[in-house]
């Protein structure tokens, strides 16, 4: 597949050695922590209110304050194979969370696989062959440290799978319809039995009936249903209680495993799916989405002193990021005299009607998997047309319908001609041959396609990806740094600090103004 190179940041920063501390020592465990739809400024907006895990890591972590996605879409899979790969979608191949693929007429998903099975539950599996890169935790494995285990959990097959690697000893995801933990027969032929002890425990149901927003100052109550089963599972995902859910988890995982506690160096990644549910139903200004920040700094605080007891924090090298930011609501925008707005309607249909127009009718689009158009290869082929013409044709209608900002012909994004600013390289990094679909549509700020409340994300504005980036730690000097940073950089770093080869498709930057030496080789 063709990719284009473009470098986030001038060239990689090395440790450099420095006298008898420039023998690294590896953590017993790194853990990544991730919070889904989680903005830099929850950070600031909040840090009064903190008490457990972000204070920690606000007062003994080095904080980024101006780290970045470099990519597009803004979406949770995109940004889970960036965070531990270090990778544009151009090179991963993740270009959404689903897309169309035209060998097989459909849309997919950037995890799904028909050739596993699910276990713990019914249907299809789910595993990282769709990823085309390495993360941190293949080239743990494949520096020689085969008795490493790195495991991947989270309430969301994609959030679990792709940070976590090809090489993974396993990742775990919460099933909505069983409210068990669920894996897949990519990992191992059965559920291991710690896995089957927690799920037979039914600890999803025993959230029924809590409230986790009181009514009260113009607040709704909010309330888990009392009976068990789907509705109440789809409820605990939708709230901070689905965050207590997953570290229940994490600590029967990190138990049964024995991570950190075995000698050698594992991994385990941990993304907290809860704070996107809240985040897209009520909007980053509602008090629901403060009460899930809040829930979410106590759940970290609870697996942290979870961690301590059992491997001591610093033992541990820690980060903190999240996969992207959101969106205000347009009502919240517009009460605040702020533009943007929701764009109504068949959103491509202004490219079926030019089309036509132009060269006949025909259903000139064959698909609009993950938001991206896909044009009708046979049919252009059928009417011996010239596909960047015909794109090129798409385009210009494209450009005409209201509230659109940009759009780039595929041809552009091939070549990656023309880069004028940081939108334009967010969008020409992020396309990837075979997978992308053959136009790139990007709104006005602030506006969104559809829908009649809540918010999204997804564009490469500032406001959705704009992300916290912490550090704490095993080899970690503390404190507010300023220079930039992007996701991509969270890879090549921790490789330096583990002194293993960084994955095979990372474009970013050693971040070694936080790295101290002394640190780094001290012994506990």
């Amino acid at each position: 597949m063709a990719a284009i190179a473009l470098p986030l940041l001038a060239g990689f920063s090395n440790l450099q050695a420095q006298g008898p501390t420039a023998e690294p020592r590896r953590p017993k465990l790194v853990m990544l922590i991730a919070i889904d739809q989680f903005r830099y400024d929850y950070l600031p907006r909040f840090r009064a209110e903190y008490t457990g895990g972000l204070a920690r890591l606000l007062d003994r972590g080095a904080t980024f304050v101006s780290a970045y996605l470099e990519h597009y879409p803004t979406a949770t899979a995109v940004g889970h194979s960036t965070m531990m790969s270090g990778a544009t979608p151009a090179l991963s191949g993740i270009v959404g969370n689903e897309w169309y693929d035209r060998a097989t007429g459909k849309a997919v998903t950037s995890v799904s696989d028909e050739s596993v099975q699910l276990l713990g539950a019914a249907g299809t599996g789910s595993s990282p062959r769709r990823l085309l890169v390495s993360t941190i935790g293949d080239e743990l494995k494949r520096s020689g440290s085969v008795n490493s285990r790195v495991i991947g959990l989270s309430l969301k097959d994609r959030a679990a799978i792709l940070p976590s690697g090809h090489m993974a000893n396993a990742a775990y995801w919460f099933d909505h319809a069983t409210g068990n933990f669920v894996s897949s027969t990519f990992y191992f032929p059965r559920l291991p039995f710690w896995v089957e002890a927690f799920n037979s425990r039914h600890e999803a149901a025993k959230f029924a009936g809590k409230v986790w927003l009181p009514a009260g100052a113009g607040r709704t109550e909010r309330r888990i249903p009392s009976e068990p089963g789907a509705k109440l599972n789809n409820a605990l995902y939708a709230s901070p209680l689905g965050n207590d859910l997953l570290v229940s988890f994490a600590e029967q995982a990190i138990e049964a495993e024995q991570l950190g506690m075995r000698g050698t160096t594992d991994l385990l990644t941990v993304s907290f799916s809860s704070n996107d549910a809240v985040g897209h139903d009520f909007g980053p200004d509602s008090p629901e989405v403060h009460a899930v920040a809040l829930g979410v700094d106590r759940s970290i605080g609870r697996l942290f002193a979870f961690l301590d007891r059992k491997v001591g924090l610093d033992n541990i090298l820690i980060i903190l990021t999240a996969d992207h930011a959101v969106s205000p609501s347009p009502e919240v925008l517009e009460a605040q005299k702020m533009p943007g707005g929701r764009v109504q309607g068949d959103f491509y249909a202004p490219i079926q009607q030019a089309l036509e127009q132009r060269y006949g009718p025909g259903k000139w689009l064959e698909s609009t998997a993950g938001g991206a158009p896909y044009l009708n290869y046979r049919l252009i082929a059928e009417k011996k047309l010239d596909l960047d013409e015909v794109t090129r044709t798409a385009s210009l209608a494209m450009v005409s319908a209201p509230h659109v900002a940009r759009v780039y012909p595929r041809q552009q994004l091939i070549t990656a001609r023309g880069p004028a600013d940081i939108v334009d390289a967010r969008v020409m990094r992020s396309f990837c041959a075979g997978r992308s679909g053959d136009l790139a549509v990007v709104l006005e700020p602030y506006w969104l396609r559809g829908g009649k409340s809540g918010t999204t994300h997804g564009t490469p504005y500032n406001y959705d990806s704009h992300i916290p980036l912490i550090f704490m730690g095993h080899g970690i000097r503390p404190g507010r740094y300023y220079s930039s940073a992007a996701l991509n950089d969270l890879a090549p770093t921790v490789a330096a600090m583990l002194d293993v080869e960084i994955p095979s498709g990372s474009v970013g930057r050693v971040l070694n103004e936080i790295i101290d030496p002394a640190r780094l080789a001290a012994q506990p």
